[in-house]
């Protein structure tokens, strides 16, 4: 269980919120909007009404205390500048910030922010890779041009062992788990793994190099 300190509550923090219920974390959510801090009233423990760059009211929450500062703010760019540099100056352990181009990025991580996440750009080049391919049923970015894909068993692999596909050196993707109708069928996976019909495997790698080895 972690302490979260959630600024900003349109959509994208409202979303986080209820993940966040779910994975039984304890969330203080902030934003100026009386009506979006009682639409999330169900799913965090405590919630203020407050101008997130107001240091005065930044300095009553007691940020040090949270293990991680997220800045949900999507609507006032100079809002989240403001926001990310006093939570650090007030001595957050980790803000987390939101952007929506690489420049606001790189204003954020100047100002105070430990990492940047680009919802819209994430959930763009998950529906483009999923809904653009044939084979891809989901992708997950992890940074560092690194990815999570789900991607299908092709016919040619079936009957086949991780360890006579070699895909590991020849293509530095690692498969590391194998799904069987919509439910994980292998989890432990070895060089003698043997890939199955009709199912699909959360391979990790560079985009490069699993397109490289998946010809999509």
């Amino acid at each position: 269980m972690k302490t979260i300190l959630l600024i900003g509550l349109g959509r994208f923090g409202r979303h986080i919120a209820m993940k966040l219920n779910e994975l039984n974390d304890q969330v203080m959510a902030i934003d100026q909007d009386e009506s979006r801090v009682n639409a999330v009233l169900p799913f965090v423990t405590n919630a203020q009404i407050g101008d997130s760059t107001n240091e005065d009211f930044l300095a009553t929450i007691g940020v040090r205390n949270f293990d991680v500062c997220i800045v949900a703010i999507g609507d006032n760019f100079q809002s989240s500048l403001e926001t990310a540099s006093l939570l650090k100056e007030l001595g957050a352990r980790k803000v987390v910030a939101r952007a929506s181009r690489d420049v606001q990025a790189k204003f954020l991580l100047r100002s105070g922010a430990d990492e940047v996440v680009y919802p819209e750009k994430q959930a763009a080049i998950s529906t483009a890779l999923r809904y653009g391919s044939d084979h891809i049923s989901d992708y997950i970015e992890l940074g560092d041009d690194h990815a999570i894909f789900e991607i299908e068993v092709p016919q040619n692999w079936v009957g086949k062992t991780i360890g006579q596909l070699d895909i590991r050196n020849r293509y530095q993707v690692n498969i590391m788990a194998i799904k069987k109708n919509g439910k994980f069928a292998m989890t432990v996976i070895t060089s003698d793994t043997c890939l199955p019909s009709e199912s699909t495997m959360l391979v990790l790698g560079t985009q490069r190099d699993v397109q490289r080895c998946f010809h999509f």
